[in-house]
């Protein structure tokens, strides 16, 4: 299990990597194609959500189904259809809810 100390020192080292990627992209050493494809190792991962684990983020951020849709601009009746898996959340949507899963919903707010 990561500690908050070791997220934080893997935070650290990983921005100094980035960091020096770019630098060495600025000097010419990193064509733009390598940096492309470095800048995407630092992105969120999408991975697809559950139900289940759809309506226990909500419920772990202690909101109703409407103001979910609200915050990821999508119909009242989507959040619910996804948390009965009659739809699955994509695009956007599926990104804004790793958002909030990895880092809570303050962090698209």
């Amino acid at each position: 299990m990561t500690t908050k100390k070791t997220a934080a020192r893997k935070s650290k080292v990983l921005a100094s990597v980035r960091k020096t990627a770019k630098g060495l992209h600025v000097a010419g050493v990193m064509d733009q194609a390598t940096m492309r494809e470095f800048d995407a190792l630092f992105l969120t991962p999408v991975e697809p959500l559950q139900p289940a684990w759809i309506r226990a983020l909500r419920m772990r951020e202690q909101v109703s189904q409407p103001v979910v849709a609200h915050y990821l601009n999508v119909r009242n009746d989507a959040v619910s259809k996804w948390e009965r898996g009659e739809k699955r959340p994509d695009g956007p949507s599926l990104k804004l809810l790793n958002l909030v899963k990895a880092k809570g919903l303050k962090a698209i707010a």
